[in-house]
């Protein structure tokens, strides 16, 4: 009889590294999480990591699982890894790391880089697509390294994103998912391959395909565990690892859905709806859906950059009071959070936000700002709380117009995942901004359970992805509309927040000409 009945997530977040093993059913059986700092800074704007701190994580959390049960790492089939989106890590021909990690937070750009030319910059220009262009040039990673610490990038031999990486230290090998491939490099998202030879992209980018690793559709062997990995994790020698996808696509199918009827909403650090989809469509043009954890599908995502960063900015500029209050009662102080949005009624009085808290390189635009309108002597720490979980609806809301616009195919159904959908507040706000029934998924690690989907399709446990999602995927508490709060959320949708950009945009851009903020 065959015991290797359980599946292990290694889920590489922007805080904490996770081990979560499952069973065949999308039950969790142990799990294991591992804090730590998500990135330090040595000038304004930049978020570095050394990436041995992310290592030491994943070999912590490994360890610790093996104190929950004598018998779980027996059971372990295989393994899957998920991990944070467009993290790079320059590597030497021994595999070691050159430089801190750049995290997917970091804002640095390169300026003065030069134009694309030759018949791709034409084309660009006559496209009016020359500004854009630049604008990808500019927030490149490998640019900014080229630039300023060339006799580094000449001594890199290898150019991985975070998932990449760890998959190095794990089997040996130079290789990735396709499904983990999001990030200012030459990859070509309408064919799920590294980009051609003639692809604009070599152009602005400094990077040659020998330093980019060879990759795997998702649900394939990516390699085994070395026994070296082994000695440090726990993890036993020749186990398996299985090629899945990043976090945000992983959720996506750890919801349930594989349609694009489906709407998979991300309250996480950046705030996403997604849907499943066979075709390559762009919901906003030029920016590209990105590979979704089944292979030869994508996933068509619109997202709001800074999400549920927000909360957290929220809780350090105004929420001492309760972070105070919640230390006195040993509580977290979300639940005290969460009275202040029980107080104040839908629409919070009409205190209207926009979330662009980020400039974006089309939705927003480069030049965006946040704004706060219809301020008045009635509003409170609480309104504005409310007003911005509402105003990341209304975001996402435009969002899934744009995607059903560009499929032809209505969103029926909502799931929402991430840290935000443990509110019940925030769900039922979400419900009735969007008019439609909002679910929870049966557990919070829907990341973790999209990987060991990918694992379970791999080592043939489930016999294809619809069985697995169906087996290993179930729905927990539904949030229905009141369509009476909707009708009111609809008004200030359609005449206040979708007319906010628009009219604010000229001062955008007119404060980012004074200040030079954001350059």
């Amino acid at each position: 009889m065959n015991n290797k009945d359980l599946l292990l997530a290694i889920d590489n977040g922007t805080q904490s590294m996770k081990a979560l093993i499952f069973d065949l059913e999308g039950q969790i059986v142990a799990k294991e999480i591992v804090e730590f700092t998500p990135y330090y800074s040595d000038n304004p704007g930049w978020a570095e990591q050394d990436p041995e701190v992310f290592w030491q994580a994943l070999c912590r959390a490994c360890q610790g699982l093996w104190q929950q049960g004598k018998d779980i790492k027996e059971r372990i089939a295989g393994l899957a890894l998920t991990t944070q989106r467009s993290t790079v890590i320059n590597l030497d021909r021994d595999g070691k790391p050159l430089r801190p990690a750049i995290i997917w937070l970091d804002q640095r750009k390169t300026h003065g880089l030069r134009p694309l030319g030759g018949p791709w910059g034409f084309l660009f220009k006559l496209i009016r697509l020359t500004d854009t262009i630049a604008y990808f040039q500019a927030e490149a990673e490998a640019n900014w390294i080229k630039t300023h610490q060339p006799d580094l990038w000449q001594n890199t031999h290898k150019y991985l994103l975070l998932s990449g990486y760890l998959t190095y230290r794990l089997t040996g090998e130079f290789v990735d998912s396709i499904g983990c491939q999001v990030g200012y490099i030459p990859f070509d998202y309408k064919k799920l391959r590294w980009a051609s030879d003639k692809d604009w992209k070599w152009q602005v980018l400094p990077i040659d395909r020998s330093m980019l690793p060879n990759v795997i559709p998702p649900g394939q062997v990516l390699g085994e565990i070395t026994r070296n990995a082994a000695a440090e994790t726990g993890l036993p020698a020749g186990l398996p690892l299985i090629s899945a996808a990043a976090d945000k696509a992983c959720e996506v199918i750890g919801s349930g859905s594989l349609e694009p009827s489906i709407g998979c909403l991300s309250y996480g650090t950046t705030a996403t709806i997604n849907v499943t989809h066979k075709k390559y469509i762009e919901a906003i043009p030029l920016l590209p859906p990105y590979p979704s954890a089944v292979p030869e599908y994508h996933t068509i995502e619109v997202q709001i950059y800074r999400g549920y960063w927000m909360v957290s900015w929220f809780k350090e500029e105004f929420g001492y009071q309760e972070q105070r209050e919640a230390a006195r009662q040993g509580m977290e102080v979300e639940e005290l959070f969460e009275k202040l949005l029980e107080k104040i009624p839908p629409g919070s009085m009409g205190l209207m936000l926009q979330p662009f808290w980020s400039p974006g390189l089309k939705l927003p635009g480069p030049e965006a700002k946040g704004a706060i309108i219809g301020f008045g002597d009635v509003h409170t720490r609480a309104h504005l709380y409310r007003s911005i979980l509402e105003g990341l609806a209304y975001a996402l809301r435009e969002g899934k117009e744009r995607i059903e616009k560009r499929t032809g195919i209505p969103i029926t159904s909502l799931r929402v995942s991430g840290g935000g959908s443990q509110s019940k507040s925030a769900m039922q706000l979400t419900a009735d901004i969007f008019g439609m029934p909002t679910t929870r998924p049966h557990l919070y690690e829907t990341s973790g359970l999209g990987a060991s989907i990918d694992a379970s399709v791999g080592l043939g446990l489930h016999k294809d992805f619809e069985t697995a999602v169906k087996s290993m995927t179930h729905m927990g508490e539904v949030f229905e509309p009141d369509m009476k709060t909707h009708g009111l959320y609809s008004e200030l949708y359609h005449d206040v927040y979708k007319k906010m950009y628009k009219r604010l945009k000229p001062f955008y851009e007119r404060i980012r000409e004074i200040t030079g903020y954001p350059k």
